[in-house]
């Protein structure tokens, strides 16, 4: 059963470069202020354990999901209750993924189930949000998310 709590986001997903990050400058957006990290370029590079084919075939095991082969894929809430959308793209290198572009809201247990389709928690991943193109470690990243989520009606949850 979903909570009423949402998570609101515009993210990239990234494989977690492990000790590859160093502590940035805060960033401060309308949600906060959260902190952040550097990772080398270079470690952006290297992909998921999964492989493109995989996270296709996970992602549309989900209900309400549609995946197309090409990486594109909108996943929606049931009719009944609180209402969500998530949009996405899985791009890959090589046949393994390398990113996720991911926009959206949904709760946070849905939000785990679409981590888990990357390999989620025993892969962990690294977050950046997209049009202040800083990163956050998956905490941070939850903390934003929940705070763009807890808008009022009537309030636009984008930047």
């Amino acid at each position: 059963m979903s909570s009423s709590v949402l998570y609101a986001f515009e993210s990239s997903l990234h494989r977690h470069p492990g000790d590859g990050l160093t502590p940035d400058r805060p960033h401060a957006d309308a949600w906060g202020t959260w902190p952040t990290v550097t990772v080398l370029h270079e470690l952006l590079a290297v992909p998921l354990m999964v492989t493109f084919d995989e996270v296709i075939d996970r992602l549309s095991q989900l209900e309400r999901m549609y995946a197309e082969p090409d990486g594109s894929f909108v996943w929606v809430s049931a009719r009944e209750g609180l209402s969500w959308q998530v949009d996405g793209n899985v791009f890959d290198r090589d046949g393994r993924v390398v990113l996720v572009d991911t926009k959206g809201s949904c709760p946070p247990e849905e939000f785990d189930r679409l981590l888990a389709c990357f390999g989620w928690p025993g892969e962990p991943l690294l977050f950046q949000l997209v049009r202040p193109a800083v990163f956050l470690e998956e905490s941070a990243f939850r903390r934003h998310a929940a705070a763009r989520g807890a808008i009022r009606p009537g309030q636009d949850v984008r930047p």
